[in-house]
């Protein structure tokens, strides 16, 4: 058997190809997006006034298992993909662990995640389109700084709405989109009719993904020759995330090795849902079997402590329902929370393979997610994003029950990102003012109050 080396790279031309959606070898397909007036599935013409034609296509295709990736995205994905599978040996080494730890590491490319794999791509077909530019919203701004990117890369106006407690707190982040030429707004704002709206209703708030949504699909829908991009979540942005895990299991294959378990942080899904979807292929074609967790922040907790139910996608109540595990698109996470996890509701693929008990799922506290991230970055010299040290986390904590058990188990976790642009929630727990807030149930019953009755 082969030396495995530190970090694993595959050459350029083993880039993949083609994305792969896993629906087309999911026997329950997710439920379809609901058209909120008629109840009815979403259409093709229901979506065109908010969704580029291409992404509308590849987000209602559930049986075509792969599609091409074009020349033009493939050419940028070269700036910086293939991405390296680095083995933590120093990690390793301090837990003392007969497991063996890997870690596909998405944070080398400016935006610093794995945002730009969706974000160029939907860029390119608004291009193709001939449209003058996009709206999105960003949480913690990984995605907004990756969409800015895109943008200037193709020359389209890119309209930011930013969360305001993420606005705040991450100046730097703000600015690197606006370096890229974006313009980014705090939100709820009193730029659109449904943010004024949501501060009349909740005056003083520190927003939430659900607002930011609202603002965007509004302002997307206002103007000719806009559309609205989203960075997680849909079909479409999963699909474009999953040259994270065909590269994965490509460089595992270079070297025979076959993991145990595959984690990744779940907010939205993008992340999770593009790095374990070839292993769920072979799953769900009966060819291999994986343990999947899925890592959710406690004050967040739209897997472990939601309802399986057709919901709102924002808080604005604009865009389509989807059936997911949610909140309840009223849900406002505390502003303590640090991540980049905050949105209400999680991926209809992933709520749909939850909900078939083919991944696992478990929520992790905010103090406790700090903890990994410090153990991560002092022994294996990177920094890494707090939505990335929630999957830390929990590969630390299986790697220790490795070492109670002694079982030698394979553990592969998504790093999706760099946490240079983290550093006021670094500093407020290295100051020890970092605290952990667990939504109640009556905090929760206010959330589930806000989902449709249908």
């Amino acid at each position: 058997m082969k030396e495995i080396p530190y970090k694993i790279y595959l050459e350029e031309s083993e880039l993949p190809k083609q994305w792969y959606n896993v629906r087309a070898d999911m026997k329950n397909k997710p439920a379809p997006l609901l058209n909120p007036a008629t109840l009815n599935p979403m259409s093709f013409d229901d979506l065109r006034p908010v969704f580029c034609d291409e992404l509308i296509k590849q987000e209602l295709d559930d049986t075509t298992p792969y599609f091409d990736i074009p020349e033009e995205i493939l050419d940028f994905y070269k700036m910086y993909r293939p991405a390296p599978l680095v083995r933590a040996y120093f990690l390793e080494k301090a837990l003392d662990t007969p497991a063996k730890i890997y870690y596909k590491f998405e944070g080398n490319n400016t935006s610093g995640s794995h945002k730009l794999n969706s974000a160029i791509a939907q860029a390119y077909y608004a291009k193709k389109q001939g449209l003058k530019g996009v709206t999105t919203e960003t949480g913690a701004g990984q995605w907004g700084t990756a969409l800015s990117m895109a943008c200037s890369y193709f020359g389209l106006d890119c309209e930011v709405y930013m969360v305001k407690v993420s606005y705040e707190q991450k100046p730097f982040r703000r600015e690197v989109m606006r370096t890229y030429g974006a313009s980014v707004t705090p939100s709820p704002s009193d730029k659109t009719a449904v943010g004024r709206k949501i501060l009349k209703e909740y005056p003083g708030t520190s927003g939430s993904l659900g607002c930011a949504i609202s603002e965007a699909v509004e302002a997307a829908t206002s103007k000719e020759g806009y559309r609205y991009v989203l960075g997680s979540v849909l079909s479409q942005v999963l699909l474009h995330q999953t040259v994270i895990g065909l590269e994965t299991k490509a460089a595992l294959d270079k070297y025979h090795i076959k993991p145990d378990i595959i984690i990744g942080c779940a907010g939205g899904g993008s992340n999770l849902g593009g790095l374990i979807s070839p292993f769920m292929g072979e799953k769900l074609r009966g060819e291999a079997d994986y343990r999947i967790i899925a890592v959710e922040p406690a004050s967040c907790p739209s897997f472990t402590r939601g309802k399986y139910v057709y919901d709102f996608c924002d808080t604005g109540m604009v865009c389509p329902l989807a059936k997911m595990y949610t909140l309840g698109n009223g849900f406002i996470p505390s502003a303590n929370h640090a991540g980049g996890l905050r949105y209400h509701g999680m991926s209809s693929i992933l709520s749909q393979l939850y909900d078939d008990k083919l991944i696992e799922a478990v929520s992790v506290e905010q103090t406790q997610v700090f903890d990994a991230a410090v153990q991560f970055a002092r022994v294996e010299g990177t920094l890494p994003a707090p939505e990335s040290s929630h999957a830390i986390r929990v590969a630390i904590d299986e790697a220790l029950r490795c070492k109670e058990t002694g079982e030698e188990k394979t553990i592969v976790f998504g790093l999706t990102g760099t946490g240079y642009f983290d550093m006021v929630a670094y500093e407020r727990y290295n100051n020890g003012d970092m605290t952990d807030y667990i939504p109640t149930e009556e905090d929760l019953a206010k959330g589930f109050a806000t989902i449709p009755q249908l």
